[in-house]
């Protein structure tokens, strides 16, 4: 019955040492870029429309924070607050809009929004890349309509 002990403990430590050592020898996933982070930014910001528009406050208000997630990685990158102070008044009008369920003063929150990331872009000279309100749904695989 020892020997049976000892022979499970001895390899419960070889498993566990050979999977730390696996682990530390991984090399470590590169930090994504800021064209990366802006992409994703972009594609939040037409979902953020769409649930938007249709009423979908669960998934408008889960956008919301994705888009403050990437904002946060933006500043992390550029150093400094210069997202937050143009885009932060539209992310906290959007927060109450949606927290109201307010379709009219979701669209001006939104707009703000799409203002603020242009508004960004021209601090940053990149005033070649203007947000508007998306026009086409490029998501078919998903429903924007609230769940009941």
């Amino acid at each position: 019955m020892k020997k049976l002990v000892a022979a499970s403990l001895a390899m419960a430590l070889l498993t566990s040492v050979a999977t730390y050592a696996q682990n530390a020898a991984a090399p470590a996933a590169p930090a994504p870029s800021l064209a990366e982070i802006m992409t994703y930014q972009q594609l939040r910001h037409i979902k953020l429309w769409f649930a938007g528009s249709a009423g979908n406050w669960p998934l408008a208000n889960y956008e919301i924070g994705e888009l403050e997630d990437g904002f946060d990685d933006v500043n992390s990158l550029l150093g400094g607050d210069t997202v937050k102070a143009q885009v932060g008044p539209a992310l906290d009008a959007l927060h109450k809009a949606v927290e109201q369920k307010n379709g009219i003063a979701f669209t001006a929150a939104f707009d703000s929004l799409s203002a603020g990331c242009n508004s960004c872009h021209h601090l940053l000279d990149h005033a070649f890349i203007v947000i508007q309100r998306p026009t086409l749904l490029p998501y078919s695989n998903q429903s924007f309509k609230p769940q009941k």
